[in-house]
C-alpha cells in the first residue's frame, strides 16, 4: 500500500465548508440524479432492520436460546444487518465515546489537522476515500485509527483532546472486541460450525484487526443531492457501529428500495462484512448500504470494524463448499482486498462481486 503515500488533490473539510454558510454544496459533492436520495426513501416509518436481545444467550432455557440463535441466523441471511440490545457494554461508556467524539469535532480546524491522515494507512483525520483526482466526494469527515492487532495499536495518534479521548478509545475498543467475540460465536454456530470455527478462520482472537471509524456528518444546506457516504459493503469481517442517538441517516438496501434505519435507545447496529460472506461461501450476505445527510443536524456515529488477520487467506470454509454448492470465491489476503476501497472509495457490491470464480 507504500505507493498510496498522498491525496491527488488538497483536501477539503466539510464542517468547515457548513459551517461557512454556504447555501448551495459544491459540483463534487453533487451525486448523478440516479444515486441521490429519494423522498420516498426518506421517511418510510413502516420497516426498520431486526432487533434482537442479547441476553436470552446467557439463558437456561433452551428454547429461549434457540429462539434468539435462530432470529440472527434470519437477520443475517435476509438483511445482513440487524440491532442489539442488552449487549453487555455499558450504556454510559457508549454515551460518553459519543459525546468524547463529538467533542473532538468541535475543536479548531488547526489542532484536527494535526492528525490529517494519508491513503497509505488512513489513520488519522480525513474527508474523502479513494484516490481518484477530481471523483465525487461524500458529505462528511471522520477520524480512523487502529485498535488491534496490538502491533498496530498508536495511541500518540489518537486524538488528545479532549483529555478523555484516548482512555475512552481503549475502554470502547475493549468492551467492542469482546462483544464481536460473543457474536462470532454466534454466527459460527448458525453456520453448523463449532462455536470457534469462524473465529479461527480470523486468525483466532490475538491477531484479528478492529479498527475504528469516527464518521462526522455535518448539517448540509441541499441533503436531497448528496450522500454522507456513498452506497458500498463494509470490506471486513463484521462491523459494530453506534448511531447518532437523535439523528437517522443510516440506509440499508432491500431489494431495489433502500431503508432508512431507526435506531433504538442504546443498542448496537451489526452488520456482516464481505469477509465473512466470502468464508460463509454466501450464506450470509454483505448487504449494501449507505448514509444521507441533514438540512439542520450534524451526525455522530463510531463504526467498529472487526476484521480477520490481515495476511491470512480468506476462502469459503470447506465444511461450507459441497458438490451442490461449490466455492463461490477466489482466496484472497484481507490486506489485498482492502487495498480497492481504500484506492476506488466506496463502489457498492463490486468488489465482493469481483471475487467470484467465472
Amino acid at each position: 500500500m507504500n505507493h498510496l503515500q498522498s491525496w491527488p488533490e488538497p483536501v477539503v473539510r466539510v464542517q468547515a465548508l457548513s459551517e461557512s454558510g454556504l447555501t448551495k454544496i459544491p459540483d463534487r459533492y453533487i451525486k448523478p440524479a440516479t444515486d441521490r436520495p429519494s423522498p420516498k426513501n426518506l421517511d418510510d416509518t413502516h420497516i426498520n432492520i431486526p432487533v434482537i436481545d442479547l441476553q436470552n444467550l446467557l439463558s437456561n432455557n433452551q428454547t429461549l436460546q434457540y429462539d434468539t440463535l435462530s432470529l440472527i441466523s434470519s437477520a443475517c441471511k435476509e438483511w445482513g444487518f440487524f440491532q442489539v440490545v442488552n449487549h453487555g457494554v455499558s450504556h454510559e461508556l457508549m454515551k460518553q465515546a459519543r459525546e468524547t467524539w463529538r467533542e473532538f469535532f468541535d475543536q479548531p480546524l488547526d489542532l484536527k489537522q494535526k492528525y490529517a491522515n494519508s491513503p497509505s494507512t488512513y489513520e488519522g483525520y480525513g474527508s474523502r476515500l479513494g484516490v481518484d483526482k477530481g471523483a465525487k466526494l461524500d458529505w462528511s469527515d471522520y477520524f480512523f485509527l487502529h485498535y488491534m492487532p496490538a502491533s498496530l495499536r498508536n495511541q500518540s495518534k489518537w486524538p488528545a483532546v479532549p483529555q478523555s479521548c484516548r482512555k475512552l478509545i481503549a475502554a470502547y475498543g475493549e468492551e467492542t472486541v469482546k462483544l464481536c467475540e460473543k457474536l462470532m460465536k454466534v454466527l459460527s454456530i448458525n453456520l453448523g460450525l463449532g462455536q470457534d470455527h469462524l473465529q479461527n478462520a480470523f486468525g483466532g482472537t490475538q491477531d484479528i484487526g478492529a479498527c475504528l471509524r469516527v464518521n462526522f456528518y455535518p448539517r448540509c444546506p441541499q441533503p436531497d443531492l448528496t450522500l454522507g457516504l456513498s452506497p458500498h459493503s463494509d470490506p471486513g469481517g463484521m462491523t459494530l457501529l453506534l448511531p447518532d442517538e437523535n439523528v437517522s441517516g443510516l440506509q440499508v438496501r432491500k431489494g431495489n428500495e433502500w431503508v432508512t434505519v431507526k435506531p433504538v435507545p442504546n443498542a448496537f447496529i451489526v452488520n456482516v462484512g464481505d469477509q465473512i460472506q466470502v468464508l460463509s461461501n454466501a450464506i450470509y450476505k454483505s448487504v449494501e448500504h449507505r448514509v444521507i445527510v441533514n438540512a439542520v443536524k450534524d451526525r455522530v456515529s463510531l463504526a467498529l470494524f472487526y476484521n480477520p488477520k490481515s495476511d491470512l487467506l480468506i476462502q469459503p470454509i470447506k465444511e461450507l463448499v459441497t458438490k451442490d454448492r461449490p466455492a463461490l470465491y477466489q482466496p484472497m489476503t484481507y490486506d489485498e482486498y482492502r487495498l480497492y476501497i481504500r484506492t476506488n472509495g466506496p463502489c457498492g457490491k463490486a468488489q465482493v462481486e469481483s471475487l467470484k470464480h467465472r
